[in-house]
């Protein structure tokens, strides 16, 4: 903890001190929707925090949720397209953009950032959070927190944890296991505050395995405060309190919004009686105390932002999100002089950004049809709007813009999904498109050969369309200034270089959680394991449509070279390892190439992924240019989450380390061989396995006993005596036959059945003895 933070919980703690039990129990609920109480006679003010994400939605009221309206602020691009830059520098560029228009207004805490993993292209929300990939997420978010809070705005990474779907949201567990849940759903957040600590956290809706995240000791203290190191305040969701009594002993300070008296007076009632401790409820009240002394200090009075310089960035942001996803014959970019037929309402009616709490009031908006006439010229563009805002479309609509096409070079269909099909709340029920922007692309690409579809969304889509089109351009919501980041790529004032953060399925059914998701009746099984996104895919043998990590450019790109600086890598003793890889730009043009480096395991002790990212970097290369661009691979990067020792361990053995441009394209692979301590003992007991005994540290003569009381010493003897030499190849040959049977059986024998296997030569009293001695060593 730095200076500052130790001085504010000092003296928030002193603040504390001088206050009733009532005044602190005050302090744990909001005043209102988007503020704290105050407490007068101690001179501490109130506090003011605010949605969204992408742009400040600074609501006009603090009575209302958004009655009133929100002040003008940037729209910037949504989180999904934000992702797709895999650009840290320019989230934290973002970042401090969001922080100056916080400061400007008065907010002293920006609800976000969201990364919650994508576990299914049918989440509701998923165009607000990063990623199906914890890594990409996790450095996103500290990015994005570390530019906000340079400002002196704190952040509220959110939503803590396992909150991956809409439908059921406040009544739905979370029911995983512990693997999963730390590789997969908590790293993320692991990343961000072990890296960045933003200044709260907010606990999510629903429950884990049973228990509400808001009340989840085990999350909130143990894990988020213990384990990682938080020094932060813990808010909930808005209205995701279920027991007040029991968040406050789990650890979650604030509730928002404002309740009343009506948890205030349980609180009271509660310690006055016994039930709440007095040093629980002193704690929360410090925590929240700290926060507004930090806000407080770190409040600048004469804030403002230049809005001139804001739109600019989000065009930026936006045309480095953008992914070129097809680019047949090298249609884009458009080259001048030909007549463009721009169809669809999206291209003078864009859509933006997602629904819900993140919905931003923006200072400005752009599309792309008035920004594609100020570049090209309006006589070269001709308009069909193609369907109405639902999507719908009719003969005479579809008609318009098949002869606006045939009367073009190119055609330019924008499609994608209306407001209705995603939004905060709802989960998606299929991840088709529209049928009336389907009908319109597939009647256009009949009449007219050069086809370019722009595409707005939040998340996957599946484009059954896609081989009868020569060009497609994610856009995602691309924030107020989209229309002209779409008009920059289009035209090639910039070259794409966004990358998927997520896997584009052909279908619904190729999709790890289908048939299964969204969960229902208060459970969201995830059956899955750690076999999420591209891990998944990669698992099955699946094509997807678009693999993660994938994105064309204007020109190309050579992979050349990747080299370790060691062959052996001891995790125990060694801090990292570096990894080089050359990357060069072959082409005639200057671009930007993300260069992804992942992880394979060879002979790994549980079922991993066939690859998991490990690390990236976006390198800017002029044409012909060659760089060299270098990872730091350490201990975590190589290990699993072992459930039984509720830790992260390393098995011995060689891992390939792979580079290239996405997860289905890693042409560079160099081997390191590591080192590392036996894996960690299990936790054994009477229900372990005779093969755990094998785990442990020098178990080998325990194990050995085991066979030997099962009655198969000498098959353990004779397979001793085969590696020893001494026999025929025929001899040994028949010794691994037989133990290859017999320890199939022997190995899965619980430990428990010893004693009855052996008629009682093998004592209960001996099983007693070596499980204390196993346990005794570790």
């Amino acid at each position: 903890m730095d200076i500052a933070r130790a001085n504010d919980k000092r003296r928030a703690a002193e603040l504390v001190a001088q206050m009733t039990i009532e005044e602190q129990a005050t302090l744990l609920s909001g005043d209102g929707w988007w503020a704290t109480h105050g407490i007068e006679r101690l001179g501490l003010p109130a506090i003011t925090l605010s949605d969204g994400p992408h742009g400040l939605r600074r609501i006009r009221r603090n009575d209302s949720w958004g009655a009133g309206g929100s002040v003008p602020a940037t729209c910037f691009p949504t989180a999904s397209a934000l992702s797709a830059t895999w650009n840290t520098k320019l989230l934290r560029e973002i970042g401090a953009a969001l922080g100056r228009e916080a400061q400007a207004v008065d907010v002293q805490v920006l609800l976000g950032p969201g990364i919650n993993i994508k576990r299914s292209p049918l989440g509701g929300r998923n165009f607000e959070y990063f990623s199906e990939d914890p890594l990409l997420s996790g450095r996103l978010a500290a990015a994005y927190i570390d530019g906000v809070q340079s400002e002196g705005v704190g952040t509220s990474l959110k939503h803590f944890a396992v909150n991956s779907q809409e439908s059921e949201r406040m009544a739905t567990s979370s029911d995983l296991d512990a693997r999963t849940l730390h590789e997969i759903y908590l790293s993320a957040f692991e990343i961000a505050v072990s890296e960045s600590q933003p200044w709260t956290v907010m606990s999510s809706y629903n429950l884990v395995n049973g228990t509400y995240a808001s009340e989840n000791h085990a999350l909130l203290t143990d894990i988020l405060r213990r384990d990682w190191g938080f020094e932060g305040l813990v808010v909930s969701d808005w209205g995701g309190i279920n027991d007040r009594l029991a968040a406050v002993e789990a650890g979650n300070d604030l509730e928002m919004p404002g309740t009343g008296d009506f948890n205030r007076k349980k609180i009271v009632s509660a310690v006055q009686e016994g039930r709440l401790s007095k040093a629980s409820l002193a704690q929360a009240a410090t925590e929240v105390v700290a926060l507004v002394l930090r806000a407080v200090a770190a409040h600048k009075t004469d804030a403002s932002f230049d809005e001139d310089a804001h739109h600019a960035l989000a065009r930026r942001a936006g045309a480095e999100a953008i992914v070129l996803l097809k680019n047949d014959d090298k249609i884009l970019p458009l080259g001048s002089g030909k007549k463009i037929a721009m169809i669809g309402a999206f291209a003078s009616s864009p859509r933006y950004q997602g629904a819900g709490s993140s919905m931003v009031n923006p200072t400005r908006t752009s599309n792309a049809a008035d920004e594609l006439a100020a570049l090209l010229g309006a006589g070269n563009l001709v308009l069909a709007r193609g369907y109405d805002t639902e999507g719908d479309t009719t003969d005479a609509l579809v008609n318009d813009a098949v002869n606006a096409a045939a009367s073009a070079d190119i055609a330019v269909v924008f499609a994608g999904l209306p407001d209705s099909y995603e939004s905060e709340g709802f989960d998606r029920r299929s991840i088709a498109m529209p049928p009336g922007h389907v009908r319109l692309i597939e009647a256009v690409a009949q009449k007219q050969p050069n086809v370019v579809v722009v595409l707005l969304n939040g998340s996957a889509i599946e484009m059954p369309w896609a081989p009868r089109v020569k060009g497609i351009v994610e856009a995602w919501l691309g924030g107020q200034a989209g229309g002209g980041a779409i008009a920059d790529i289009l035209t090639g004032r910039a070259n794409p270089s966004g990358k998927l953060a997520e896997t584009f399925p052909a279908t619904l059914e190729q999709t790890p959680t289908f048939p299964n998701f969204p969960g229902h009746s208060g459970h969201a099984h995830y059956g899955e394991g750690v076999f999420v996104g591209y891990r998944y895919y990669d698992a099955k043998r699946l094509e997807p449509l678009f693999p993660f990590g994938f994105g064309l450019s204007y020109t190309e790109f050579a992979y050349t070279g990747i080299r370790s600086s060691a062959a052996v890598f001891d995790v125990d003793h060694d801090g990292s390892v570096t990894i080089e890889v050359t990357v060069k730009n072959t082409g005639s043009v200057p671009g930007q190439e993300v260069v992804q480096l992942y992880v394979h395991e060879r002979a790994p002790a549980l079922p991993r992924p066939l690859v998991e990212l490990r690390a990236f970097d976006k390198a800017a290369l002029e044409a012909g240019e060659e760089k060299t661009v270098r990872f730091s691979l350490n201990r975590r990067d190589f290990a699993h989450y072992d459930a039984d020792t509720r830790g992260w361990a390393v098995t011995p053995g060689t891992f390939d380390i792979r580079a290239g441009g996405s997860s289905r394209e890693l042409p560079l692979k160099t081997s390191i061989d590591v080192a590392a301590k036996s894996l960690v003992s299990k936790h054994l007991t009477r229900r372990s396995l005779v093969r755990d005994f094998k785990g442990v540290a020098d178990g080998t003569a325990f194990y050995e006993e085991l066979v030997h009381a099962l009655g198969f010493g000498a098959l353990l003897d004779s397979t001793n005596q085969a590696e020893s030499g001494g026999l025929t190849q025929e001899e040994v040959m028949a010794i691994r036959k037989a133990r290859m049977s017999a320890f199939a059986f022997i190995d899965e024998i619980p430990v428990n059945k010893v004693p009855a296997f052996s008629h009682g030569q093998f004592s209960e009293a001996r099983l007693e003895e070596m499980l204390r001695a196993a346990g005794d060593e570790h």
